[in-house]
């Protein structure tokens, strides 16, 4: 797979599929084993176009990784939700196809994420990680992000610990 066709861009109502695809994709591969099946399906299961349709308008950005046509990836975020990170911007998610990762996008879509925050005066950036998820916490960390606070989520009517990861 070629990364030379790749851009990263604003969503538009015509990603919904492929947002909904990604998250689909991503979320089976990351949290099965951590999140219990039954949780799992019924989370992913709300995650269709109507939802995504409604988060476009929320205001919130999400960028999306596109690969020719197709949507890979997809970063939600802005300023940040709570002070548990002490962090002025917050990525709420970034995921991508399973098939597109450890090609150096998620890193690209990280960069332009963690850019478009500091140009709105939000430099110091934090993002959430389920504590389970090793493969997400060494994405991170290979980032550069410093393993900030442990604090238990409710997930699916779980709880399950959280570690934040922040960013200068």
């Amino acid at each position: 797979m070629s990364t030379r066709t790749t851009s990263i861009r604003r969503a538009r109502e015509g990603d919904l599929g492929g947002l909904s695809r990604v998250f689909d994709a991503a979320w089976r591969e990351a949290y099965r084993g951590i999140i219990p099946g039954v949780a799992l399906e019924r989370m992913i299961s709300v995650r269709g176009r109507p939802w995504w349709r409604a988060a476009l308008n929320r205001g919130r950005p999400i960028a999306v990784v596109e690969t020719g046509e197709l949507v890979v990836g997809y970063a939600s975020y802005g300023r940040a939700r709570s002070r548990a990170l002490g962090t002025d911007g917050e990525v709420d998610e970034l995921y991508l196809l399973p098939e597109y990762q450890g090609l150096g996008l998620g890193r690209r879509l990280f960069r332009a994420v963690h850019n478009d925050l500091g140009d709105h005066g939000l430099g110091r950036l934090g993002v959430w990680t389920l504590e389970d998820n090793i493969r997400a916490a060494a994405f991170y960390e290979s980032l550069g992000g410093t393993r900030g606070p442990l604090v238990p989520d409710r997930v699916a009517g779980i709880t399950l610990p959280k570690v934040g990861y922040v960013f200068a």
